[in-house]
C-alpha cells in the first residue's frame, strides 16, 4: 500500500494530486516570491539575488535571472555557477530541475517537469506527474525553447532557438529543431 502523501509521489514521479492543500499552498508561497521578485527595480540587485537564494533549492555565488521569471516551487531548482537566464524564463519545478555551471539561457524559454496523464478520467482528477530536467555545464540554450520532463541535456551542448528537446541530449552538440535533433558535433 502506497502511504506517501502528496508532495512525496511529486518528487518520485508518480502521479498525484495538484489541488493538494499543502502543494497548492506551496506554489502560493513560490508565486508571491516570484510576483515580488518581477517587482523589484532591475538595479536592486542585492535584494533580487535574495529573493532567488530563498526561493530556490541550491545556487551558485555567481547568477543573473532577468525579469520576469516564474516558477511553480522554486526548492526543486538548482543551479550552478555563473547562471544567466534572460527574461521570461519559465521553470515548472514539480521534480528537481538541475543546471551545471557556465549555463546560458535565451528569452523565452521553459522548462517543464510537469506532465498529464493521457487517461481522461485521471487527467479529469487533476492528477499528474513529473520527472526531473538536467542541464549539464557549459550548455547554451537559445531562444523560445521548450524543455520537457525527464529530458538530461550533456555538458558543452547547444540546443538552437526555438526547439523542442523531446529526449535526451548528449555532451558536444549542436542540437535544433522540433523535435530537437542532434546536428553535428561541437
Amino acid at each position: 500500500m502506497n502511504n506517501l502523501n502528496e508532495k512525496e509521489k511529486m518528487l518520485s514521479g508518480e502521479l498525484y494530486d495538484a489541488n493538494d492543500a499543502a502543494l497548492v499552498e506551496e506554489r502560493q508561497r513560490s508565486k508571491d516570491l516570484c510576483f515580488h521578485y518581477n517587482q523589484i527595480q532591475p538595479s536592486k540587485m542585492k535584494e533580487r539575488k535574495g529573493i532567488i537564494k530563498t526561493l530556490f533549492g541550491k545556487t551558485g555565488k555567481m547568477f543573473l535571472i532577468e525579469q520576469p521569471f516564474y516558477c511553480d516551487y522554486g526548492y526543486n531548482i538548482e543551479i550552478g555557477e555563473n547562471f544567466y537566464t534572460n527574461v521570461n524564463v519559465v521553470i515548472l519545478d514539480c521534480a528537481k530541475v538541475t543546471f551545471g555551471d557556465n549555463v546560458f539561457i535565451a528569452p523565452n524559454c521553459g522548462f517543464y517537469t510537469v506532465n498529464h496523464p493521457l487517461d481522461i478520467e485521471n487527467r479529469n482528477k487533476g492528477l499528474e506527474y513529473a520527472l526531473p530536467i538536467m542541464v549539464g555545464n557549459n550548455v547554451w540554450i537559445g531562444a523560445g525553447c521548450s524543455i520537457l520532463p525527464g529530458v538530461t541535456i550533456g555538458d558543452n551542448t547547444v540546443i538552437g532557438a526555438g526547439s523542442v528537446v523531446v529526449k535526451d541530449i548528449p555532451a558536444n552538440v549542436l542540437a535544433v529543431g522540433n523535435p530537437c535533433k542532434v546536428i553535428r558535433e561541437i
